[in-house]
């Protein structure tokens, strides 16, 4: 590694160095006190790394022959990611406090799984691809059985482990495919192969398999089958991570590996993607309207908005890209805002799950109950709120590419899915009055439903510049 290497991926090496620092650091002193000092401070270098990174001047970089591609694209993806692990781990200090489950293993746990998010977005090779790919899983295997007294978290950690590996191993199998036939597993040279005559057949085995084993780390269908067990089993802190960063690098990197390795055949791609995108649209959105269980719900909303996400990849264009970016950053912010409240709902300090709970929760708490109110119309994609554009953009990306049907389709699927977001706002206002939700939020949770309902609704001025940032990135990711 030369100096120029160093320089390139010197952010991920002084989160990978703080988070072995904090390793030795907790385990040499007093675990207890250890955690949630140790957990701030992830949070400050999350932040500060953030700023860093989306400071660092325009242009193209590479390091280790093409392996790790430092552009526009990939500096976006950070940013999201690296600020939405902050917002979650200090939304979920105070429940993860009262709860004794605030090890100091858990902060260098997220710390790790951010920097294999990092590795994955800024992957121009399928052996980069996978290692940043795995540096995250492992690390998610462990936070998700996090709470070793509770068996539904032992059980959501074990079910995301088995179906994790057999997803790994069908990602590597077509990873080895695509290598046989390209000769090479760098993207530059694989869409170097793709682009010199006829796509070999086994080459476009080998992107389908990839594509199945990404479709099931952004909980894709058919590939969510673990997403609602483990939204419902795992501590709702850990949840909430799942349901945002993890989400955003994978989509980046999906996006990475279908524009720098196979950007000259979008047709041949554009058609699996779009069909995951239909399907995930319509079964999040039909399976959630019988939940009653708000991790449930959650996870199936993850699963619907995930599809959305795709319509715009789908497209092949970097209108395309940027409608995908634009609506990962409204996505992450709304989920955050959500579990944000979710976190606070308790009853006798036990955590209550069933949306019914919120009956006429509006009386109680008329602020709080505001702020879900818009974020559940922002999620539904009501206009004029923020999450409306997020879906226009998508949808408008579709229809720009010829894929009308694709954005027909995405419409249908909206209107579907508003149903579960408008029952939650039924209860709050209108519901029968039953035993009442007593649980306190914390500084931390107040302020990020409060910003991130605020954002919803102030945005729909210019999106706060994230359009033209969105549309920066794609521009160096579609060439």
């Amino acid at each position: 590694m030369n100096s120029a290497d160093f320089a390139t991926v010197l952010p991920e090496i002084a989160l990978a160095a703080f988070a072995l620092a904090a390793l030795m650091f907790g385990a040499f002193t007093s675990k207890d006190k250890a955690a949630p000092a140790l957990a701030w401070a992830t949070v400050i270098v999350f932040v500060l790394l953030a700023l860093w990174v989306g400071t660092t001047a325009a242009g193209t970089r590479t390091a280790f022959g093409g392996m790790f591609i430092s552009d526009g694209f990939a500096r976006f993806a950070k940013v999201v990611i690296l600020l939405s692990a902050a917002a979650i781990l200090a939304a979920g200090q105070d429940y993860m406090v009262r709860r004794n489950l605030l090890r100091f293993e858990y902060p260098v746990l997220i710390a790790l799984s951010v920097v294999g998010m990092m590795m994955m977005v800024s992957a121009g090779d399928l052996m980069a691809l996978y290692m940043g790919l795995e540096l995250q899983s492992l690390a998610l295997y462990v936070v998700a059985s996090i709470n070793r007294n509770s068996e539904k978290s032992t059980e959501a950690g074990l079910k995301y482990f088995v179906l994790g590996a057999l997803s790994s191993g069908i990602l590597l199998y077509g990873a080895s495919l695509i290598y046989g036939f390209a000769g090479t597993t760098l993207f530059a040279g694989i869409i170097s192969t793709v682009a010199a005559g006829t796509v070999p057949l086994g080459v476009l085995f080998g992107l389908v398999f990839m594509l199945a084993g990404l479709a099931f780390k952004i909980s894709a269908v058919p590939f969510h089958m673990w997403t609602p067990d483990v939204y419902e089993g795992a501590p709702t802190p850990v949840t909430a991570f799942f349901a945002t960063a993890p989400k955003v690098a994978a989509m980046a990197l999906l996006a990475r590996l279908v524009h720098d390795a196979f950007g000259t055949v979008p047709g041949d791609w554009g058609q699996v993607v779009g069909f995951l995108a239909v399907a995930s649209m319509f079964l999040g959105s039909i399976a959630a309207i019988a939940q009653r269980n708000i991790k449930r719900l959650m996870a199936y909303s993850s699963i619907a908005h995930m599809g959305f996400a795709l319509v715009g990849l789908a497209s092949g264009t970097a209108l395309g890209v940027q409608a995908m970016l634009v609506y990962m950053a409204i996505y992450v912010t709304m989920n955050i805002g959500t579990f944000a409240f979710i976190l606070s709902m308790e009853r006798d300090g036990r955590p209550v799950t069933d949306i019914r709970s919120l009956n006429m929760y509006s009386k109680r708490e008329p602020l709080k109950a505001l702020a879900l109110l818009v974020l559940m119309f922002s999620l539904a994609g009501v206009p004029p709120l923020v999450g409306f554009f997020g879906k226009f953009y998508v949808l408008r990306a579709a229809v720009s590419a010829d894929m009308t049907w694709l954005a027909l389709a995405g419409v249908v699927a909206s209107v579907i899915g508003a149903f579960y977001y408008l029952r939650v706002v039924f209860y709050m206002y209108f519901g029968e009055e039953g035993e009442v939700l007593d649980g306190s939020m914390s500084a931390a949770q107040w302020g990020l439903l409060m910003a991130s309902a605020l954002i919803m609704v102030a945005g729909v001025v210019n999106l706060f510049g994230i359009e033209g940032l969105a549309a920066a990135a794609a521009e160096t990711l579609v060439r």
